[in-house]
């Protein structure tokens, strides 16, 4: 009597195919997920969700329809300006705090400026001699003594600018002393610096209309010493200056660096502070080269921020660059060949807005009619 297989053998190759096909399924969804394959199951992004992911701004975005969509910058009206030093020199005190109003002239940062003085002393007492030598001759007459005088004019009123530059500087570092100087006295000092300056370009132009006339005569050795002393002065005067770094406009200090006691040196990379008009934003957008044609002066635009979720801020193109440039927003390293050129557009914010200079927004831009 013949005896019925084992199903224990059948048992055993059904397992196997199982375990195989499961092993080979993994293997599959593996290699899937390595290539970055869409799979089956996965649902269609929403069509904001792909347009900003496309662009590189945040998923975020309003509700509406957009002509275009960008990162973007904020920066103070104006733009940030950064303070480095235009001579070598170590840094003997710190006048601005951040956070702190400034006003153009203002001193900020005082570098060891006592060799400078020491020349510039010296190239004074010089003129005081070749003056006198020159004074000893023969006036000329016509062409000759109207150059002559206003050249004592012109020289006169550079003097007068240094003068009042250095009362200004005088009261400007007293303002926080024991004895504070009135807010009074400081605008009286800075009306006489800017009534100075503008002597000195007055005087300077009349001057340079009497050495390129048709009938300026030739200086005599004298004159020409004297000038010559008069120049020297003019560039102690100059390296001086040098060592005051001042406040370039209006507006406020946002970062300081410098420190009293470090030594410094000329390079763009040796930023003291940044100082800017925070009385009104702006934003610096790059927008795509696909969407170029989609914007215009005077056109609205929505900036989101991370920050500030769920807010929007509104602005309105005010400038659009006239060339294509190299990203800067999003640069992070190396430039390659694969890398977009994009437009820069520069958006005002309406009103003071919460956002603070150098954050990273996205702006999304309306459509405008043809």
């Amino acid at each position: 009597m013949s005896k019925s297989p084992p199903q224990t053998s059948n048992n055993n190759n059904t397992l196997r195919i199982i375990l195989l096909a499961a092993v080979a399924a993994g293997a599959l969804a593996l290699a899937v997920s390595r290539l970055g394959l869409p799979m089956l199951e996965t649902k269609s992004a929403p069509p904001a969700t792909v347009a900003t992911a496309v662009s590189g701004t945040s998923a975020n975005a309003p509700k509406g329809p957009w002509a275009a969509s960008a990162p973007g910058r904020v920066e103070p009206k104006g733009g940030e300006i950064r303070l480095t030093p235009q001579s070598a020199g170590r840094i003997v005190e710190v006048l601005g705090s951040v956070n702190e109003k400034i006003k153009a002239g203002d001193l900020l940062i005082r570098l060891d400026a006592a060799d400078v003085e020491s020349r510039l002393v010296a190239a004074e007492a010089e003129v005081s001699v070749r003056r006198r030598e020159r004074d000893g001759e023969t006036v000329p007459a016509g062409a000759a003594r109207d150059r002559r005088a206003a050249e004592d004019a012109f020289y006169l009123a550079e003097r007068q600018l240094f003068g009042a530059r250095a009362d200004f500087d005088r009261l400007f570092r007293a303002r926080k002393g024991a004895t504070p100087t009135p807010e009074a006295d400081l605008v009286k000092a800075r009306d006489a610096v800017a009534a100075a300056r503008e002597k000195v370009d007055t005087t300077r132009a009349s001057l340079r209309r009497l050495q390129t006339a048709d009938n300026a005569p030739a200086q005599s050795r004298l004159e020409a010493a004297l000038s010559a002393a008069r120049s020297d002065v003019a560039l102690a005067d100059a390296s001086y200056e040098r060592m005051m770094i001042r406040a370039p406009r209006d507006g406020a200090i946002l970062q300081s660096y410098a420190t009293v006691g470090e030594n410094v040196a000329p390079s763009p990379e040796n930023i003291m502070m940044i100082v800017g008009d925070m009385s009104a934003l702006r934003v610096k957008a790059e927008i795509e080269e696909r969407d170029v044609g989609k914007v215009a002066i005077g056109q609205d635009a929505i900036i989101k921020s991370d920050a500030f979720s769920g807010t929007e801020f509104q602005g309105k193109i005010s400038a659009i660059a006239q060339a294509l440039a190299p990203g800067r927003i999003g640069a992070r390293g190396p430039r390659k060949p694969t890398d977009i050129d994009v437009l820069e557009v520069t958006i005002d914010l309406a009103g003071q807005q919460p956002l603070l200079p150098g954050m990273r927004v996205d702006v999304f831009l309306k459509p405008v009619s043809k």
